[in-house]
């Protein structure tokens, strides 16, 4: 039998994407737009809920994309390119950072159109990096051992929680 070890209740969770969402803010200060680019599934459901903060903050272009990446094929990774991502600061998000890995294929289709700066904002960071990735914000950081899995759920109602099993 699996334990879950709760990290992250939906008040703190909510919370955290709310301090994500000032930080974002204020380094962006000088833009009039910015990318959140959500990898799919639950990625994208948290940079939703960014995107929903920042409008409540300032007034912010944040044009939402997702980020569709095949995990049979990771190389193959899809965006919606009908945006002109020239010379745009673009924010890749995500539930949970492991070992870097799934950034760096998220990253692969932006580079063809050549972006002023591209970030990455996660929930959870683990530490466990074995590419050379590091998130610009984040939300909690922990070390786990390998063996354990960081769990992140969202409902219909967009409450998130994230546990530890």
């Amino acid at each position: 039998m699996n334990s879950r070890i709760e990290i992250l209740n939906k008040t703190q969770a909510d919370i955290k994407l709310t301090r994500i969402a000032y930080e974002i803010v204020e380094q962006s200060i000088e833009l009039d737009e910015i990318i959140l680019a959500g990898i799919q599934d639950r990625g994208y459901d948290i940079a939703k809920i960014i995107q929903q903060k920042i409008k409540n903050i300032c007034d912010l272009t944040v044009q939402l994309i997702s980020i569709d990446i095949d995990k049979t094929n990771p190389i193959h990774c899809k965006i919606d390119e009908q945006l002109d991502l020239a010379k745009k600061n673009i924010i890749v998000v995500d539930d949970v950072a492991n070992s870097g890995k799934t950034a760096m294929y998220a990253l692969r289709p932006f580079l063809k159109h050549l972006p002023n700066k591209i970030q990455l904002a996660v929930l959870v960071d683990r530490k466990h990096k074995k590419f050379p990735v590091t998130s610009d914000y984040v939300g909690i950081q922990l070390s786990t051992t390998l063996k354990e899995k960081i769990i992140v759920e969202v409902d219909e109602a967009k409450n998130i929680i994230a546990y530890v099993e």
